[in-house]
């Protein structure tokens, strides 16, 4: 186990206060430098919190888990089919049903990320104004679930792209709104395993989206309809369906969360995050009337480009497998249903991988090695592919395995780079803006994966393979330069003392800046407060042995 605090994370050397010592076991293994971050909490919330008791904490936490993580993972299991099945009925006759003609079918794919990418900022804004998120982003699956199922009913080209931007248009918010509601239930020692819960959802639905898209096919000719669109009409209406679900089932927030919480079970969950702000009411009041200021200081903040660029070197080459793979799997011989199933075993390894990083980058409190050992498989990955795949009817078994070692350094890299970015950011609204810029920025990527595989280059496709490879090695160089960064902000901050910092900033600047002041929040991992956890984090209800 490594010393806290790390580097990785936002966390302290200034001088000591009267650090109180929690009741619970895992308390006592604070951290050297670890401040009291309780300071906006009375005695009577200080000692309720100390004393609430391990059996207790893990029993609400287990609550929240069953409430919260399988929603959240459905949810994002249909966004993720709904945006990637064009490529399962693209061997299903798509293209050739609507006339695509040279790269019309890469438009398609790219247009989708445009309001996408655009749009995530202002949906998290639009967020903040509701009382319940459950209201918004239902509203939001319900309405791509529509535009989904109308694309089973476009006639042509243009139809197409209109279906494609206006999905785009109404996932734009969800995956950031996910982030974001799992940042105010988690701690940030408790979140990474939540994160790659819901988000190997999306490797779940790359199984499952071939699994159903191979079974809808058969369909083909119900109602005069090919089967390719019938795959876009039932998977867009199990997505309204979610969306109705969402309204009713998805939990907004512990003070919203009577109906099935104790009321010292809320007040435990509102106190230890309130805590683990450290100047939590200061710095949520001086939000309020500063959220353009913080907007600023998101798109000051050199680590959110950092962490863009290592989502983006993810996304480019995952987007690019994705929408590619039946057809690359397809290209090695096999017909078009079998390529269908033979998507399943990867992005299911991809999945037990994500949860498996997610296991041990919270219980070691160090994010950057666990994102650049996935990296590290993907250049592998995509170097035997980049050899093998000129000849790939006789190097199947090695072709198939690189494709499932791709989705198994894929998947761990995007909880772990969310999880990293929200423990670095200071304030609810920094964070849910800070979250949403760095994905909208990340998610430039799959823009460019929508092109990078080309029909004329198959099977070898020497550009797809060639960027992936050079992504792969962006994401480790980002990777290195975050830790770096955070390791020399950390010293920096570590040497200042009050009277400097406060010789410096007024009272009303340092309360608009959030983490960019904090001197107790330094980078690193893990900053969590002595009174509420210590070095163990708390396992997810269904851990792995």
């Amino acid at each position: 186990m490594r010393d806290l605090p790390h580097m990785d994370t936002i966390t302290t050397d200034a001088p000591h206060k009267d650090n109180r010592k929690a009741a619970t076991s895992s308390a006592e293994h604070v951290a050297d430098g670890s401040r009291d971050l309780a300071e906006d909490l009375s005695s009577d919330e200080i000692y309720f919190v100390e004393n609430y008791g391990e059996e207790r904490r893990r029993k609400v936490i287990r609550k929240v888990d069953i409430r919260l993580v399988p929603v959240l993972a459905l949810l994002y299991l249909m966004s993720y089919i709904d945006r990637a099945n064009i490529g399962n009925a693209k061997i299903e006759g798509l293209a050739e049903d609507l006339n695509l003609s040279g790269s019309q079918y890469n438009i398609a794919l790219s247009l989708f990320f445009v309001p996408y990418i655009l749009l995530e900022i202002p949906s998290n804004i639009v967020l903040g104004y509701f009382a319940r998120p459950s209201r918004y982003i239902g509203g939001m699956i319900a309405a791509w679930g529509a535009v989904m199922t109308l694309t089973g009913l476009v006639r042509n080209f243009g139809g197409l792209v209109a279906a494609r931007w206006f999905l785009g248009v109404f996932e734009a918010g969800f995956f950031p709104a996910a982030i974001y509601i799992i940042s105010r239930w988690y701690l940030p020692n408790e979140r990474q395993v939540r994160i790659a819960l819901f988000y190997s959802a999306s490797a779940v639905a790359g199984a499952f989206s071939g699994l159903l898209a191979f079974a809808i096919a058969k369909m083909d000719g119900v109602a005069g309809l090919e089967g390719w669109r019938w795959i876009f009409i039932i998977e867009g209406l199990v997505s309204v369906a979610c969306g109705i679900l969402a309204w009713f089932c998805l939990i907004d927030t512990p003070a919203l969360s009577g109906r099935w919480l104790e009321p010292e079970e809320i007040r435990y969950l509102e106190l230890r995050q309130l805590a683990i702000q450290g100047n939590g009411a200061r710095v949520r009041e001086a939000e309020k009337s500063r959220k353009w200021q913080i907007a600023k200081s998101v798109l000051l903040d050199w680590q959110l480009y950092l962490q863009a660029l290592v989502y983006w070197s993810n996304t480019a080459p995952n987007y690019g497998l994705k929408f590619t793979m039946p057809q690359i799997i397809k290209n090695m011989g096999f017909t078009s249903s079998n390529a269908q199933l033979l998507t399943i075993p990867p992005y299911f390894m991809g999945a037990v991988s994500a949860y498996v990083s997610a296991i041990f980058a919270d219980r070691f409190r160090w994010r950057m090695p666990f994102i650049v050992g996935a990296q590290t498989l993907v250049m592998i990955a995509f170097i035997i592919l980049f050899v093998k795949a000129a000849d790939v009817k006789n190097n199947i078994a090695v072709c198939y395995f690189a494709v499932i070692l791709s989705c198994i350094g894929f998947y761990p890299i995007n909880p772990g780079g969310n999880a990293w970015t929200v423990d670095n950011l200071a304030g609810p609204t920094k964070r849910a803006q800070g979250v949403a810029f760095m994905i909208g920025m990340g998610n430039i990527g799959g823009i460019i994966g929508s092109y990078i595989y080309i029909d004329s280059e198959a099977p070898r496709y020497p550009t797809g393979f060639s960027a992936s490879l050079a992504f792969a090695a962006l994401g480790i160089v980002c990777c290195l330069a975050l830790e770096f960064g955070y390791w020399r902000q950390n010293k920096k901050r570590a040497q200042m003392t009050e009277d400097e910092i406060r010789a410096k900033y007024t009272d009303e600047e340092l309360e608009g800046m959030g983490d960019s002041h904090d001197r107790e929040w330094r980078l690193g991992h893990q900053f969590t407060p002595d009174l509420i956890a210590g070095a163990v984090p708390e396992k997810c209800w269904w851990p792995i042995g």
